[in-house]
């Protein structure tokens, strides 16, 4: 068993307030969650209007699995306009 975690830092250019700023994560992580079936959260940054890192972890028994889901999401961060990505990172447990 491998558990896969990418964290990534996301700007929000558009966001002028905390509240604009959760439409547009929860919009993001929730199309995340639904679409591949992995956890995530906003795990840093919560009270800048900005900012955000988000944590998303899977278990697979196959890193080329995670990998894969993993270059998948981050194409689905890139496609969105409303945040830019700032960095991400790929650990394997």
């Amino acid at each position: 068993m491998i558990v896969g975690l990418l964290t990534v830092d996301l700007h929000i250019p558009a966001s002028n307030s905390l509240k604009s700023k959760r439409m547009v994560i929860k919009s993001l992580t929730d199309r995340i969650k639904n679409k591949f079936n992995v956890s995530v959260a906003e795990v840093d940054a919560q009270n800048l209007w900005q900012r955000s890192v988000i944590g998303i972890s899977i278990v697979a028994n196959e890193t080329m699995i995670i990998n894969k889901v993993f270059e998948r999401i981050r194409t689905i961060i890139n496609d969105n306009h409303s945040v830019e990505l700032i960095d991400a990172t790929v650990e394997m447990l």
